[in-house]
This record gives C-alpha cells, structure tokens and sequence, in this order.
C-alpha cells in the first residue's frame, strides 16, 4: 500500500474558511497531501473585518503538535499565526524536539491592516523561529517589519531576502511586490536570487498568502525540491486569485479547488 504524504499546518482559525488553518488544509487536499492541524489562535473574521482574536494557551498548542507528530507523522510543517511570544516560545522548542524543518509564513497583519502578531513578540519571531525556517515567505508588510528596510523597489526586495538568509532562514520568498504593471516575487533559495514575475492583475485575494505557502508546503511533503515548489505553488496561487471563490461582501477568498485534476497541473 502506498503511503500517503503528509502536511501539517500551525496556524490560527479563520471563520469565515477564506485564510488560516482552513485555507491550508484546503490545498492540502487540492494536492492529494492528508492534512493535520494544529490551532494557534481563534480568530473571529469575514471577509470585511476580523472582529475578535482568541489565543489557545500555549502548552495546548505544543500538546497539539506531540499528539500529531507521535502518531501520523507529517512530511513537512507550515507555520501560520503565531500571535504572541509564549506560542513563539512553543513551537520553537517543539521544532527543535521533533527536528522539523518549518515552511516559515510570517503571518503579521491581514490585508485590511489588522495586526495578528503582538509588537512585543517581533524580535523574538526574528532571533529564534527566522533561522529554523527551511523556507520563510513574507509578504511586502511584513518583510518590512522582519528587516526594518521601506519596500520601494525590486532592488529592495532583493536585499531584504539576503538580510533574512544572514539571519539564519534557508531559503526565502518576498511575496507581492507590484513594480510596472507586473507582480514580483523575489526567490532566494541561499545560494542566488531568482525574480518570478506575473502580469498584475484584479482578483479575489483573501488567504492568497496562506493558500501560497500551503502549496509549497504539500509540494514538499510530495518530494519536490524548493525551487520546483515554488514555481509550481505560484501558478496555482495566481489561478486560485483569477478564479476567486465569489462568496462574501469584502475582500473575496480564493478558490482553492481551482486545479480538479490537480496532478495534470505539475
């Protein structure tokens, strides 16, 4: 019989099924990669507003993962929202008992400008969970808040993923640049830098971070190596946006079935 890839996420919930934990168990499945879950915080929101956030007590979140990991196992990690120092404290101590190599997504503040990591938690997500990370993949906003550098250009993107990699992160991607009508994301796997460019365009784009690093996290649990992860997780992020799931009065979330027949798709 054959074995079933695996992919874990450690993220909080949104309700309204858009971005999180629902987000990356959506794609999970997309990719035929069995999903486990381990919720970091529970957050009220639609796609208009995130109206409450509930953090889970941080012990409960490491006895989340050791129930996962001492029994189903998982092929690779993602890690979403991780709200406050104590959850940081956590999973990083939890990382480095289960020797995991975490897709790192530094989620910090919603599109609308909610913030969803405490101020005082930052220098601690910089120091001890950016050098665990085997991939880490910031947005714009958030790659300013990890580095400290105004995003104004390509050149600036560039510099911030070598800032990041100095810091102890394998590999990383700088999400959602937008410099002459094209989208730029910014690879850089440790070694060189490669731009991956798309045309701009209007979409549906609610968990479009989340959804992107749970593909690459499925692709990685099904062997693909970082670079092909990559490449093939942006298509299908650009696809999931053009395709929007058309539910909602705000900004509308993806459509993460948007691949039917996923495995003609890479």
């Amino acid at each position: 019989m054959k074995n079933t890839a695996r992919a874990m996420t450690i993220a909080g919930s949104d309700s309204g099924g858009g971005a999180g934990l629902q987000a990356d168990l959506k794609t999970f499945t997309a990719f035929g990669v069995y999903g486990s879950s381990v919720i970091t915080s529970i957050t009220a929101q639609n796609t208009r507003s995130v109206l409450g956030i509930q953090d889970i007590p941080p012990e409960m979140v490491g006895l989340q993962i050791e129930a996962v990991l001492t029994d189903i196992g998982t092929d690779a990690v993602k890690t979403g929202m991780l709200s406050n120092r104590g959850i940081i404290r956590e999973v990083v101590k939890r990382v480095d008992e289960f020797f995991l190599e975490p897709v790192v997504d530094p989620v910090m503040v919603t599109k609308g400008g909610d913030m969803l990591l405490k101020q005082d938690a930052v220098d601690l997500y910089s120091s001890e969970l950016v050098p665990r990370a085997k991939l880490l993949t910031p947005n714009i906003r958030e790659v300013e808040v990890l580095t400290g550098i105004r995003i104004r250009k390509i050149e600036d993107m560039v510099h911030s993923a070598e800032l990041l990699i100095d810091e102890g992160a394998r590999s990383v991607v700088v999400k959602g640049g937008e410099f002459d009508e094209k989208v730029i994301d910014v690879f850089h796997d440790g070694k060189e830098v490669k731009l991956l460019k798309g045309e701009e365009f209007e979409g549906n784009k609610h968990g479009s971070g989340c959804t992107y690093s749970a593909a690459i996290t499925a692709l990685l649990a099904l062997g693909k190596d970082m670079r092909e992860a990559v490449t093939i997780s942006r298509r299908f992020v650009e696809d999931a946006i053009k395709m929007g799931s058309g539910v909602g009065r705000g900004e509308r979330p993806v459509n993460h079935s948007v691949w039917l027949n996923i495995k003609n798709n890479y």
